[in-house]
This record gives C-alpha cells, structure tokens and sequence, in this order.
C-alpha cells in the first residue's frame, strides 16, 4: 500500500476512515466535474460567444450614446432618416448585399 499524504493525518478509526473516503470521493467528483466542463469545447464556445455579444452590444450602446451626444444635429438627423430607411427596406438591402457579396466571389475565382 501506499502511504498517506504528510499534509493528511491517518484515521483513528473505522468510522473516521469512511468520512475521510467520502469526503474524497466528493472531491475527486467535483474534480472531474471541472476537467469535463474544460474538455467541451463547443460549451465553452458557446460561453465565449455569448460573453463578446454582450460586449459588443454595449460597447454599440455606448458609442451610439456618444455619437448622440457629440454629433451635430443635422448629422443625427440624417442618420435617424438612414437607419429608418434600412429598416424599412431590410430586405432589399439583404438582397443587395448577397449579390455584392456571390459577385465579389465569383470575381475572385477567376
């Protein structure tokens, strides 16, 4: 058999032997608990891409703050006409931006 680690003190019974082994299971499960969620992979990508989104969109909020803030008013006027504009023609500018974007791969076959 092996020997007990120096830090750990032996048990003085059966009973404190048990407690000792339970405990040790627990902390070995908890362990592996650990190991497993850093092995899954695609989990932790998820996190990770749900941590920048929300970066990313408070960082837009933050600048679009600024930009109200700082931006003359005819400069805020015109982007408020913009942004309804794309909201309101969404799809076409989807479309648009799908035939820039086959044209551009299809230039670059060639």
């Amino acid at each position: 058999m092996t020997q007990p680690p120096h830090d750990e003190p032996t048990a003085s019974g059966p009973e404190e032997l048990r407690e000792q082994v339970e405990q040790t299971r627990q902390e070995l499960g908890e362990t592996v608990e650990a190991l497993a969620a850093k092995t899954d992979v695609k989990a932790r990508a998820k996190e990770k891409a749900a941590e920048v989104k929300e970066q990313a969109a408070i960082k837009a909020e933050l600048a679009g703050r600024l930009v109200q803030e700082k931006a003359p008013e005819p400069v805020r006027q015109t982007a408020a006409v913009t942004a309804r504009l794309a909201r309101d023609n969404r799809t076409l500018l989807l479309a648009g931006g799908a035939t820039l974007l086959l044209w551009l791969v299809c230039r670059r076959k060639r």
